[in-house]
């Protein structure tokens, strides 16, 4: 792994912040002088002894990494990593909990649409239920088109029929968790990543965060139509095996079939009542062939996410870490 670091000071990694706020960022220019202000002024209105904000430049191909560079040479309490190249917002999410040292974890996406302000709601439903995590779950969801809304519902449902672990509908990555509950996260070595239902998955006492998703602060979304079924891909994949077990289902449905046909050729024949033509031929081979394919292509994914596990990568690569350095303690006369 490269690593380099600009303005460090090996001080800052001796004080531990009581709250550490992970963000993620692509392509973000438009919003983080936005977003800076929002989230330090809420973060330094909360009941907490300290915090660090941990900014994760994830590949971005704008001024996206200059403007965090900026930021925390004039802020001691703002880390910037830049990662080695665009790795994904899972996996940028996991190298910013990596990097951070708080007893509490807020973590919160760069385009504004979970407002940072309810940090304090959240601490105190965290404090009043004596949870480990306080989950964001969305109400309403401003500023998205209906066919986001409608196939991010349907997703959840089907998710919440298959998967053998709870995730709650309705959710994103924007979420407050207690320090036992990122070190577990931290340890856990998936490369393809769905946090919320590893979140999820790892247990103690969770609580929902009913709150109004706002729109977009600034630019377009980084989750178009490719990424979110890739997304929807890595999250079914990763806490379900009914596919393979749907993909049992198809064979043992057509090996059925294909058993009748049999018979019923078999007794066309006895009875010299043979069809002639190539139709029914070939929509018999098109059928059995489409289902194979269809349950070798179950197979082959989950295969794949095996081979790729097996090999042991690094989940990200850095290339730059920087923080701000502060000026030299005065030493007495």
């Amino acid at each position: 792994m490269g690593l380099s670091a600009c303005f460090v000071d090996e001080r800052l990694h001796r004080m531990k912040p009581f709250l550490s706020c992970v963000i993620p960022c692509f392509n973000e220019e438009e919003t983080l002088p936005e977003l800076y202000r929002r989230v330090t002024a809420a973060l330094e209105a909360a009941p907490i002894s300290g915090y660090e904000l941990i900014l994760v430049n994830d590949g971005s191909q704008d001024d996206s990494w200059t403007m965090m560079s900026g930021l925390c040479a004039n802020d001691t309490r703002v880390v910037a990593i830049n990662l080695a190249r665009n790795h994904g917002h899972q996996l940028a999410l996991t190298a910013g909990l990596h990097h951070s040292h708080g007893d509490l974890v807020l973590v919160i996406d760069a385009d504004l649409q979970d407002p940072p302000e309810l940090i304090n709601e959240m601490m105190a439903v965290m404090k009043k239920e004596g949870a480990d995590v306080v989950y964001g779950q969305r109400r309403q969801r401003a500023g998205e088109t209906w066919f986001k809304r409608a196939s991010a519902a349907a997703f959840y449902r089907f998710l919440g029929c298959v998967a053998e672990v709870d995730i709650p509908a309705d959710t994103g990555d924007f979420r407050l968790m207690t320090r036992r509950i990122t070190d577990t996260l931290n340890a856990m070595p998936e490369q393809h990543r769905f946090i919320r239902g590893m979140v999820s998955w790892i247990g103690y006492r969770q609580v929902p965060f009913l709150y109004d998703r706002a729109a977009r602060f600034a630019g377009e979304t980084k989750y178009p139509l490719r990424k979110m079924l890739r997304f929807a891909v890595d999250a079914i994949t990763g806490f379900s095996i009914s596919p393979l077990r749907l993909a049992s289902l198809a064979g043992a449905i057509t090996g059925g079939l294909a058993i009748l046909l049999l018979v019923y050729t078999l007794i066309s024949w006895v009875t010299d009542d043979t069809v002639r033509g190539w139709s029914s031929i070939m929509g018999t081979i098109l059928l059995f062939g489409s289902v194979q394919m269809f349950v070798l292509g179950i197979m082959g994914e989950y295969l794949g996410r095996l081979y790729l596990q097996s090999k042991g990568r690094p989940l990200f690569l850095i290339a730059d870490i920087c923080h701000a350095q502060e000026p030299p303690e005065e030493t007495p006369p």
